[in-house]
């Protein structure tokens, strides 16, 4: 079994094999004529350190300009100068950062290895660019898509070695996780970086030389455009930590609500846990979506946390008055107040707000009639009444299940949504997750687990 230190050890040495691989790889394939023209060759290079130095780093990751810079020698030149120059960057990089060895390991490696394969690709498809015989071919626009190809691909290669020395050497998350936060977000600017490297490859062997003098013009506006949009996707990203952060306060705070009345009562704690699991059952029998099925779960454990701001007598009481029923119907307003104020909370607030309309509009708060009725409380409805008739500690005995059911079908069509009913009978017939038992088992705890949900809410993505 290797320890983690071993493991980079042995990657080090890899990674170093592999760099002097590559070197002695490019000195056999290495052309003379790579180096013509000497001017062009002089200004790429001046391009890429100068593009090195413009840098900005994003999310710990740093991003230069030098890339276009490379892409263009590896394919107006060949792959030794491109490999030369971006040693060359790279070594001027780690000596003025002082670089640990292992960074400069890793930077001297990436840029020997895909500047070597990015002109390998272009020599594959294109030939030798420097005969006149591509002279026509090298001023088309198919040479400019195959630039841009290189550059897409030498730039995925790059990350790729980047991700990797992440992983091994510093413990960072997988490189599918480091792409989706690190990688995926910037890569409409590198298609347009492509898109650049193409164009200017495109006008130089059109124009001749001078068309690259507006290169480092170019580089230098487009860096900082690059940098302008990568600042305002930080601040972006600032700003939805922030709001998870708020949404994980506020439900918090609802949690506390919800355990405080479980601790008040144990009673309707029990059967908001029963009813959110019977409603998130009853949502998958019907085909609601994941997200919907979770909507209905959750106004499920918190349909009754109006009951919050009821006095103690009412909530122990066995025998109400009429005053102590009119306080008791404004729960349902009660709460869909007290959780509607949560950000993105609204169609919970709704069919908490509506779980005890009727289908005939004999209900309350509103009086709503059939299909008026929001389905995630009609859905609420049929499973509140199912736990009222057959758990144990209600004010009346007990039903037995196949006597719920047949008091369920007899007000179907005017309390109850009679489609829903005969789901939900249905439901409960087949051997599936959900018993005749679970409002007597179901546990509080456990089917809340709002902690669990709010944690994940406050976690950053990354990793």
């Amino acid at each position: 079994m290797f320890t983690p230190r071993l493991t980079r050890r042995l990657y080090w040495g890899a990674e170093a094999l592999l760099f002097f691989a590559t070197i002695g790889a490019l000195l056999l394939l290495a052309r003379p004529d790579e180096w013509e023209p000497t001017q062009l060759a002089g200004l790429l290079l001046v391009l890429t350190l100068i593009g090195e130095r413009l840098d900005l780093e994003i999310r710990g990751q740093r991003l230069t300009a030098s890339f276009i810079p490379l892409v263009l020698a590896m394919s107006l030149l060949g792959p030794t100068p491109a490999v030369a120059f971006g040693l060359a960057a790279m070594i001027v990089q780690s000596i003025s950062r002082r670089r640990s060895p292992s960074v400069w390991l890793c930077n001297v490696t990436a840029f020997a290895i895909f500047p070597l394969a990015g002109g390998l690709l272009v020599r594959a498809v294109v030939g030798d660019v420097h005969t006149p015989a591509n002279e026509h071919l090298t001023q088309s626009v198919s040479f400019g898509l195959l630039v841009f190809a290189v550059f897409m691909v030498t730039n995925a290669l790059n990350f790729a070695w980047i991700a990797l020395d992440n992983r091994i050497v510093d413990g960072q998350g997988s490189m599918i996780a480091q792409a989706r936060i690190l990688f995926v977000p910037m890569l409409s600017g590198q298609i347009a970086s492509g898109g650049l490297a193409a164009a200017l490859a495109v006008a130089y062997t059109n124009l001749g030389f001078p068309a690259l003098f507006g290169a480092v013009l170019v580089l230098v506006i487009f860096q900082y455009l690059m940098r302008a949009l990568l600042r305002s996707e930080d601040r972006a990203d600032q700003l939805e930590a922030r709001s998870m952060h708020l949404a994980s306060l506020q439900l918090g705070v609802l949690t506390t609500l919800v355990e405080t009345l479980a601790l008040r009562d144990r009673t309707t704690a029990r059967h908001a846990a029963a009813v959110a699991r019977y409603a998130r059952e009853l949502a998958r029998a019907i085909g609601l979506s994941d997200a919907e099925q979770e909507l209905v779960h959750t106004a499920g454990l918190l349909h009754d946390i109006g009951k919050f701001a009821l006095p103690d007598h009412i909530l122990r009481a066995e025998v109400l008055s009429n005053d102590d029923w009119a306080v008791i119907r404004r729960h349902p307003q009660d709460g869909a107040t007290l959780v509607g104020r949560l950000d993105g909370y609204g169609p919970v607030a709704d069919a908490i707000l509506y779980h005890h309309e009727h289908i005939d509009g004999s209900g309350y708060p509103a009086g709503l009639i059939g299909s008026e009725i929001p389905l995630a409380s009609r859905i609420l409805a049929i499973c509140s009444t199912y736990d009222t008739l057959t758990a144990r500690e209600t004010y009346r005995s007990p039903m037995t299940p196949q006597d719920a059911i047949a008091e369920m079908r007899r007000v179907s069509g005017r309390q109850l949504d009679g489609d829903l009913v005969e789901s939900f009978i249905a439901m409960l017939e087949t051997d599936g997750p959900v018993t005749s038992v679970l409002g007597d088992e179901a546990d509080f705890q456990e089917e809340l687990a709002f902690g669990r949900r709010a944690g994940k809410i406050a976690q950053p993505p990354l990793g």
